[in-house]
């Protein structure tokens, strides 16, 4: 499965994270030239099937695929979204070894513990939300 023309990665993430739209709206507005897809795991209807990972997976840490639909996750995704909208110095920076463990590291400890960070969780612990249900659902890969 490949992207649209044009796109260089797609990027799945929890829209219903307040830190992750942060970081969302931040590459929505900075993707002028339109090479990154967006698709909201929490949107109303997003089916996961087609796509190979599971709902859980793909919540439990960002996940993205290229254009030639190779998947990757965590930091790499990160790294992948700045160098589209322009962010290429940046991404040399975080690719230097102590940076780059330091990134993984953080990023890894904000993944498992993003429920509780962003006040996502209930007195019995931090669950991930059941997928919202709609009578339309949009399809996979829409651009928000």
């Amino acid at each position: 499965m490949t992207l649209p023309a044009g796109k260089r990665v797609e990027v799945f993430y929890d829209g219903d994270c307040p830190l992750c739209m942060r970081e969302i709206r931040m590459l929505m507005r900075r993707d002028r030239a339109g090479r990154i897809q967006f698709t909201d795991l929490a949107a109303p209807g997003f089916d996961p099937a087609p796509l190979g990972p599971d709902r859980a997976a793909l919540m439990a840490r960002i996940h993205g695929r290229l254009a030639d639909g190779t998947w990757i996750e965590g930091v790499e995704v990160f790294r992948q979204l700045y160098a589209a909208v322009g962010f290429g110095r940046l991404v040399a920076v975080s690719r230097v070894p102590g940076i780059s463990h330091l990134l993984r590291l953080g990023y890894h400890l904000f993944a498992k513990n993003r429920l509780r960070l962003t006040g996502r969780c209930a007195d019995a612990g931090c669950q991930l939300p059941a997928a919202r249900a709609t009578a339309a659902a949009p399809q996979i890969g829409t651009a928000v």
